[in-house]
């Protein structure tokens, strides 16, 4: 009996002396794993072999002196530019404040091996000239995530957009969207809206802007406008915004010829002018805004005026159609001509203060079958539907969004979803 008792305390010992070996093996080996040297790679290169040389362009900065200054003649970077203009222009695409790295031999001399220029958080240029010249562009990866958010205007959209921590783009984009169907001079203090769009991120941390606005829900004087991105037409990759049953949000004008300004004096009968002094019909909406903000033909048409008069100072009058006509005066510089076909949306000048004016500002003029008349009183025509073919695809994708939407709760109907929940 004491003899197996023996044998089974000496097997014991065994088996524990054994495991207490394999434990410590293991743990030698995941010291030796957590000694093993990481590798850095960045721009699709092991920096582990480089010496590394970050800077950012400084004033009076070129190409050829950043790389001279680092032991490279001019001979040599004459050559590499040209062999890399296709690609990337080196004597104007650097801009000053702009990141670029430097990819140096690990030996005595530390000569450039390849330089990298990036013009923003994504985007970058790598030209590598250690052997062969060779440039060429790539992208960061980037990581697409979606947030929802929601928001109540107390001021302005931009505002109400940046209390909820939101990029500011944001903001410009849903007042693109909603161009033609809010007119955002006349926000109301609690309307409200919903979005659904993309952030994008590089390294899934470091912020690089916004990406798409799939989905959106604007209260305008308490009526819906739901937006849906929809793509109409994969092989050109054009995409456009729709309403819930199918409607483009689009109209034939564009609610105001600035985006982001404020009405300083309505289409009236009866208003006394600053500069003549006398009071007399203002058959016009002025636009009071910075001087040299961008002002964009409200409907596509052609340019049948682009002038000078002392009463309207630099002028554009565009023919949209038979029926329409449309004046921008007092501008600051003209950037279309005679006869020019523009489109919605394209720039035709800029704010200025000529003619009688006393301010920067833009006086917009709407015609209706050669009468002048106040837009904001016009039932404009819509844009073309979505085509019929696609009308149920679109319908089928957009169902899952919209109840997204409506499950987005606003900030009062959250606290009292917490109120009725603790009670």
């Amino acid at each position: 009996m004491l003899k197996k008792v023996l044998l089974v305390a000496l097997a014991i010992t065994v088996v524990a002396c054994k495991k207490e070996k394999e434990e410590e093996n293991a743990g030698e080996t995941a010291k030796r794993e957590i000694l093993k040297p990481i590798e850095v790679k960045e721009f699709g290169f092991n920096l582990d072999n480089y010496v590394v040389r970050r800077d950012t362009v400084k004033s009076g900065d070129s190409f050829g002196e950043i790389l001279a200054k680092n032991n490279i003649d001019y001979a040599k970077v004459y050559k590499i530019a040209e062999i890399a203009k296709d690609t990337f222009d080196v004597v104007r695409g650097l801009r000053v404040g702009k990141p670029y790295t430097l990819l140096c031999s690990k030996d005595s001399l530390q000569t450039p091996e390849c330089f990298i220029y990036q013009p923003n958080s994504v985007d970058y240029v790598v030209i590598r000239f250690a052997d062969s010249i060779q440039a060429y562009k790539e992208k960061k990866p980037v990581t697409i995530v979606e947030r929802e958010a929601s928001g109540v205007i107390t001021s302005s959209l931009s505002e109400a957009i940046m209390e909820k921590n939101m990029d500011y783009q944001v903001a410009y984009d849903l007042s693109n969207i909603y161009a033609w169907t809010v007119d955002f001079f006349r926000l109301q203090r609690g309307d409200r809206f919903k979005v659904i769009y993309e952030e994008k991120y590089i390294d899934d941390t470091i912020y690089a802007g916004i990406g798409d606005i799939k989905a959106a829900y604007f209260e305008h004087n308490n009526k819906p406008f739901y937006s849906f991105k929809f793509q109409t037409d994969s092989v050109k990759g054009i995409s456009d915004f729709y309403d819930e049953e199918a409607n483009t949000l689009r109209r034939a004008f564009l609610k105001a010829p600035l985006e982001y300004s404020r009405i300083s004096s309505r289409y009236t009968m009866r208003r006394f002018h600053p500069v003549q002094k006398r009071w007399k019909a203002h058959l016009g909406t002025d636009y009071a805004a910075p001087h040299g903000t961008p002002i964009k033909a409200t409907a596509n048409g052609t340019v049948i005026k682009s002038g000078y008069t002392s009463g309207n100072g630099n002028y554009v009058k565009i023919r949209h159609n038979s029926t329409y006509e449309t004046q921008y005066l007092h501008m600051s510089k003209r950037a279309v001509k005679v006869g020019q076909h523009v489109m919605q949306g394209q720039v035709i000048g800029y704010v200025g203060s000529t003619g009688l004016a006393t301010g920067p500002h833009v006086c917009y003029r709407f015609w209706k079958n050669g009468k002048q008349v106040d837009p904001y009183k016009q039932d404009l025509p819509s844009a073309e539907p979505i085509r019929k073919e696609l009308k149920e695809g679109y319908m089928a994708y957009i169902k899952p969004l919209q109840l997204r939407l409506d499950s987005i709760l606003f900030d009062d109907e959250q606290e009292e979803f917490i109120t009725s929940a603790e009670e």
